[in-house]
C-alpha cells in the first residue's frame, strides 16, 4: 500500500514537473513595463538614499559605510527574530526530552540576541564616531 502511493506521488511530481514548465526565448519579454518601471523606481529611491548619506556625512566612504550599516540594522530585525524564534522552539519544546537540545536551544537565543543587540547599535556607534570623533 505505502509502494502504490509512493509511486502515484512520483508520477504526479514527475508530470507536475516537465509538463507544467513553460519555456521562455530569448526573443520573449518576461518583465511587462509597469515591472520595469517599478524596478526603476526602486534603483532611483535607493541610489538618491545612498546620495542622501554621502552628503550627510560630507565623504563618499563615510556615506557608503553609513548605508550599508542602516541596510544591516533594516534587515538584522527580522533575521534575528527568526533565529530566536528557533533557539526558543528548541530550548522549550525539543529540550524538554533531550537536554543537549535545550543547551543549544539557550545558545542560539543568546547568540541571536547579543547580534541583534550589536546591528541595532553599530550604526549609532558610528554616527558618534563620525560626528564627534573626526574633529
Amino acid at each position: 500500500m505505502k509502494k502504490t502511493i509512493l509511486f502515484g506521488i512520483m508520477i504526479v511530481l514527475f508530470f507536475t514537473v516537465f509538463l507544467g514548465v513553460q519555456p521562455v526565448y530569448a526573443a520573449e519579454s518576461v518583465i511587462d513595463d509597469q515591472t520595469e518601471s517599478k524596478l526603476v523606481e526602486i534603483k532611483e529611491n535607493q541610489a538618491k538614499s545612498l546620495e542622501d548619506y554621502q552628503e550627510k556625512y560630507g565623504s563618499k566612504a563615510y556615506g557608503m559605510v553609513a548605508y550599508i550599516l542602516n541596510l544591516v540594522r533594516v534587515y538584522s530585525i527580522p533575521f534575528c527574530f527568526l533565529g530566536i524564534a528557533i533557539g526558543a522552539i528548541h530550548q522549550y519544546i525539543i529540550g524538554i526530552r533531550k537536554l543537549d537540545t535545550l543547551e543549544k536551544g539557550m545558545g542560539l537565543v543568546v547568540t541571536f540576541v547579543t547580534l541583534l543587540i550589536i546591528c541595532q547599535i553599530l550604526p549609532l556607534a558610528f554616527a558618534v564616531f563620525v560626528k564627534f570623533g573626526r574633529g
